[in-house]
């Protein structure tokens, strides 16, 4: 029987929580990355693409195996939809990782001076917003356990308000970090537009991170 199969056994949530960590992971090999970029180090570029993209691979499997293994009717307080969703938003956060690690190798991309900062600054607050929805998804199984007791909902909604904080701020460097491009895409020209993927992609990472954690909200509203 396969890891997750295993899982399984045991709780339908677990392989979830496996699958975030997954993608976490992967987001947070950005970094490598973003500073092979900086550094204009091309060699440590295709290292650090091959290290996303095997990351990647990773939690693709994982979600894979959590699809086929998902009973159809689940004998508890989340319906399976509900859990799709979720893996759906998780996956992404993965998927998005990868296109800015392909983008930036196959262009050779040299980060310039001026974006160095906010582009650092981003990956930060995004990658902050992605570990605090991990937190967030590492509570789902008590959550069940408990019957969505009161207590327990009570924490996780301040774990929640805390990951909303959390993308709101990536939201700030996000939008700092486009006009330092803006004011240096003259000189840029059309790589300009690549720019812009990247610094919007990294925003999604953050993005998705969110929306996997407010989905347990409305969970909880439900």
């Amino acid at each position: 029987m396969s890891v997750i199969g295993n899982l399984f056994g045991r709780s339908p949530i677990r392989p979830m929580q496996t699958h975030m960590k997954a993608a976490a992971e992967c987001a947070r090999a950005i970094l490598p990355v973003l500073e092979a970029m900086a550094n204009e180090d091309m060699e440590a570029l295709d290292r650090g693409r091959e290290k996303v993209d095997e990351l990647e691979h990773r939690a693709d499997e994982l979600k894979h195996e959590i699809r086929s293994h998902l009973p159809k009717r689940l004998l508890m307080a989340i319906e399976r939809r509900d859990m799709l969703e979720i893996l759906d938003y998780q996956d992404s956060i993965a998927d998005v990782t990868q296109d800015v690690a392909e983008l930036a190798a196959l262009r050779h991309m040299k980060t310039p001076e001026p974006l160095k900062q906010p582009l650092a600054a981003l990956a930060e607050a995004a990658l902050a917003t992605c570990a605090q929805s991990e937190s967030v998804i590492d509570e789902l199984d008590e959550l069940v356990e408990t019957g969505f007791g009161r207590h327990e909902v009570a924490r996780v909604e301040v774990m929640i308000e805390k990951l909303n904080d959390l993308e709101s701020l990536a939201d700030e460097r996000g939008e700092e970090a486009l006009r330092t491009l803006f004011s240096i895409e003259d000189e840029i020209g059309v790589g300009a537009y690549y720019w812009y993927e990247i610094i919007q992609w990294i925003g999604d990472i953050a993005d998705y991170a969110e929306r996997a954690g407010n989905r347990i909200r409305l969970l909880i509203a439900s």
